[in-house]
């Protein structure tokens, strides 16, 4: 009896895994023709669709959109300025693929460089600013692959930074973290102004700049950012749009043709401003209770709210409620800062975002000190 119910039992489990394998498959979109894909809120860094996200994959010159987030962020700082002049080097000009043909010595400004890079992906253009920002190639990508940390990028690694792999041997990012990058780098405002620029030029309009975004003059509401195109990648694209005021990323990478990459990447955005919209959590301050706080020199403490409250909601949740998840009570010491539990939203497909509750004080463990200075002050 035992070796049949085992039987039985082993059967049950071999029919379930194609079952679970078809109902995974089947909340596939259809339209997706990539080897991986990541749509992102953009405002909350919120994940709205994904394939294969954390995949590690060559974004051929997608990996530009770290070397333009450390060019911006040089500019911010006051580090360099888009007027000063950089000469060309006997690297930058020995660069491949996508180039304005910089010669040797030849001197161009930040901001003529940096559009080369932005709307045509020139690759001696990209390695003459790296030189430029980090004191060599080696250092800026040193600097490339810090930042990336500091972003939480834990599927990235960059060689160079334009994203050419015929040489390269572990350099690889995934969709994830290209959409974790897009929205870092589309925190600059200045990045718009030349993202949706279709044609510009160089050295008195003897060098014509065409975006390699063809997305710019057909996609509504379009801001960026940045396409690639290796034989080893395919073809790659992070697309930013913004409509009724919500801003979405989508990463697509590994496309077989350049039509996929693009009519992929507009397919996402439209279904995710279809079937998301931002609102305002509205929480009920009142009913957030005050954790006791055990041996502290504070007896008690109202957790405030630590998480933005602007978020994206399917629209099919529109209906929701508010559960709050509050500690009764904890142990001193407490940092400002330290959770004291969350609040979920909750709607019909179940929790859509959890808010953190946190301490808005330090509170000390109780000392004898304390206790004999409180006696003392109380006679």
């Amino acid at each position: 009896m035992k070796r049949i119910i085992s039987v039985i039992l082993c059967v049950i489990i071999i029919m379930l895994f194609p079952l679970n394998a078809l109902a995974k498959d089947s909340d596939k979109l259809d339209f997706v023709k990539a080897k991986s894909v990541a749509l992102m809120n953009m405002d909350t860094g919120d994940l709205l669709y994904a394939e294969n996200e954390y995949e590690h994959l060559s974004p051929a010159s997608v990996t530009k959109i770290m070397t333009i987030l450390l060019v911006l962020e040089a500019i911010d700082s006051g580090k360099i300025k888009l007027e000063d002049k950089v000469t060309a080097s006997e690297t930058a000009v020995s660069m491949g693929g996508s180039q304005i043909w910089l010669e040797k010595g030849e001197i161009m400004t930040v901001n003529e460089l940096f559009k080369a890079v932005v709307i045509a992906s020139a690759n001696d253009a990209c390695t003459a600013l790296a030189e430029y920002v980090g004191g060599s190639v080696t250092s800026f990508v040193s600097m490339m692959n810090e930042r990336a940390e500091q972003l939480g990028c834990k599927n990235t690694n960059f060689e160079n930074c334009n994203g050419l792999d015929d040489t390269a041997k572990n350099h690889y990012s995934c969709a994830y973290d290209l959409a974790v990058m897009s929205c870092e780098v589309m925190k600059h405002k200045l990045i718009e102004k030349y993202t949706t620029v279709w044609l510009d030029s160089l050295r008195n309009g003897k060098t014509e700049l065409n975006n390699t975004n063809k997305l710019i003059n057909s996609y509504k509401g379009l801001t960026g950012l940045k396409t690639g195109t290796t034989s080893n990648a395919g073809f790659c694209i992070s697309a930013t749009a913004k409509r009724d005021n919500m801003h979405l990323v989508s990463v697509v990478l590994g496309s077989e043709t350049s039509d996929d990459r693009f009519d992929t990447a507009a397919q996402l955005l439209d279904w995710g401003f279809s079937n998301y919209k931002m609102i305002r959590a509205e929480p009920d301050i009142d009913k957030i209770p005050q954790v006791k706080v055990i041996s502290g020199d504070i007896k008690s403490v109202t957790p405030v709210i630590d998480d933005k409250l602007i978020f994206a909601i399917n629209k099919s949740d529109e209906r929701f409620s508010y559960n709050y998840n509050i500690h009764k009570q904890l142990n001193a010491p407490v940092s400002k800062g330290d959770s004291l539990g969350h609040i979920d939203i909750v709607g019909e497909s179940g929790v859509i975002k959890s808010i953190n509750v946190v301490s808005p004080m330090d509170i000390s463990k109780t000392s004898l000190k304390h206790i004999f200075t409180k006696i003392l002050f109380s006679i």
